[in-house]
């Protein structure tokens, strides 16, 4: 079988502590129900700074410049420890928010991003030297002839005080406005286009750091697949997309088209099979996986943080993307016959959800717990989550994985622990839903496949589809990702050397006939 191949792998934080202030969905709750909390009359002081964000071990793990194993060596807990870290990372880069606002006004298609004149042309002089590394000067000018001129602070403190506008801020200063896209439609009203142009802009900002990362011609990508956990439309479809081509259009994608695959914190891994089925069966060479981030989840669990005399460390917008390809006979190939999948009738229970993600697939492919290198699963951040009371994600994952060992026969309960420790990894990544989702480890995995220091992996993501409140059930799906063995098969899914039998076969039978004859 002529399996798609996982080709590249990039990642983009996006620094933003007035969005935790301004958008971030507990303190936009606090603010409507207790207006005069001490946690929001305080919280400027519990927000860290840009660069105690760059230099934090999770943050240039998430980037590529820290490998998961340096990570673990540097202990349970990486708040306090100054890693000396760099905005741009192997696998990605680390943007501060002034830099951002700015993009989210270049993804701005109806001219609903209104910037205070001195505050856009800072960003776009910042934008033009940064891009310049990597574009030509036409290119550039071409897309910044779009940009209208800013506008004077006085006109946008009305549109926010007078006409619903979302405020954009920077140094807690007002620096610009989101605009309502509609009078009544609440699906376009200027908090819902706000949160959809941050999916957009940081989703583009994860695909050019694909594409520069990785060499790839933006021509040959034919179809993007957007899998964050916003929806846009309006208040007739009001999920009906398309962020996929909305992001492949600003980010120079010409020839692909593109749709949304949504599945809350299982989108991402749902995706990957998607992608990786397409490709497979020949209806795309090339496609795009691509997720912006969630403002709504910024400072989730500010409150707990707080309260435990934390900074907030839910201050980044996440975001990634990935390409699968067709075989190339080098890079890991996406094992289509290995997917689990966590089907209605599985059940909630968690022995039940690792069956159906764990042991089903590794049964179909006679293999047990221990023949997966690694698995990436939930790889949450547990500085985030311990303080919230949530514990340790990763590991918790972990430790049901190799449980299902246990009964299954494959290790002794006294290699439970050190089953852990051999095939999980520490958690890094923010908590932004789907963020943290599989996806995390694919760019390192494919370092770790060329090196040889994994043959085998595997991608669990599992989703809350009860918070739609549509159904109780839970969801899930799981992929098998392998070193590729260097055999490139035909199109058509059989090998050249198994034509040649055909033929050979076909040419005996034709002989034996005439010589009957």
């Amino acid at each position: 079988m002529n399996y798609a191949v996982l080709k590249g792998a990039s990642y983009a934080l996006i620094h933003t502590p007035d969005m935790i202030i301004h958008n971030g969905a507990t303190q936009t709750v606090e603010r409507a129900v207790n207006p005069n909390s001490d946690y929001l009359k305080n919280i400027s002081k519990s927000l860290r700074t840009y660069d105690e964000v760059v230099n934090y071990a999770p943050n240039q793990t998430y980037i590529g410049n820290i490998h998961p194993d340096k990570l673990k060596e540097l202990g349970n807990t990486w708040l306090g420890i100054d890693v000396k870290g760099t905005r741009d990372g192997k696998l990605g880069d680390i943007m501060p928010e002034d830099e951002f606002i700015f993009i989210m006004k270049i993804c701005d298609s109806f001219d609903l991003v209104i910037l205070e004149k001195d505050f856009l042309n800072k960003s776009k002089e910042v934008y033009i030297k940064r891009e310049s590394k990597h574009r030509t000067d036409e290119d550039i000018a071409k897309e910044m002839s779009k940009i209208k001129e800013g506008a004077a602070l006085s006109d946008i403190e009305a549109l926010v005080k007078n006409e619903h506008s979302e405020g954009l801020y920077f140094n807690e200063l007002l620096v610009g406005c989101v605009k309502r896209a509609h009078d009544v439609d609440i699906n376009l009203n200027s908090h819902v286009i706000f949160e959809n142009l941050v999916v957009k802009a940081s989703g583009v900002v994860a695909l050019k750091e694909l594409i520069r990362k990785n060499n790839i011609d933006p021509t040959s990508i034919d179809l993007v697949i957007e899998c964050s956990e916003e929806a846009c439309g309006d208040m007739n479809q009001r999920g009906g997309g398309n962020f996929a081509k909305a992001i492949a259009e600003v980010a120079g994608i010409p020839n692909a088209t593109g749709f949304d695959i949504r599945g809350f914190c299982a989108a991402p891994a749902h995706s990957l099979v998607t992608a990786a089925s397409l490709v497979q069966a020949g209806t795309y060479k090339n496609v795009v996986i691509v997720a912006g981030g969630a403002t709504a989840k910024l400072g989730m669990n500010g409150k707990s943080h707080v309260a435990k005399d934390l900074p907030i460390l839910e201050d980044v917008l996440g975001a990634f993307a990935t390409l699968v390809s067709e075989n190339d006979g080098v890079s890991p190939i996406l094992r289509t016959d290995l997917v689990g999948r966590h089907t209605v009738a599985a059940g909630s229970a968690p022995q039940a959800v690792m069956n159906a993600l764990i042991v089903e697939p590794l049964n179909r492919g006679n293999l047990k717990v221990t023949d997966v290198d690694k698995y990436s699963v939930e790889m949450q951040n547990p500085d985030v989550t311990k303080p919230a009371g949530a514990g340790d994600v990763p590991e918790a994952n972990y430790k049901m994985i190799a449980a299902i060992g246990v009964k299954e026969g494959h290790i002794t309960r006294e290699e439970l622990m050190p089953f852990v420790e051999k095939h999980g990894m520490m958690g890094w990544a923010p908590t932004q839903g789907h963020i943290p989702s599989g996806a995390p480890y694919l760019g390192f995995a494919i370092e770790d496949f060329k090196s040889g220091r994994v043959n085998r992996i595997m991608v669990v993501g599992k989703g809350s589809l009860f918070l739609g409140r549509m159904t109780n059930l839970f969801d899930g799906v799981s992929i098998v990702i392998e070193k590729n063995t260097g055999k490139v098969e035909s199109g058509s899914g059989v090998s050249k050397e198994e034509i040649n039998k055909i033929i050979a076969s076909a040419m005996k039978d034709f002989a034996q006939k005439i010589l009957s004859e």
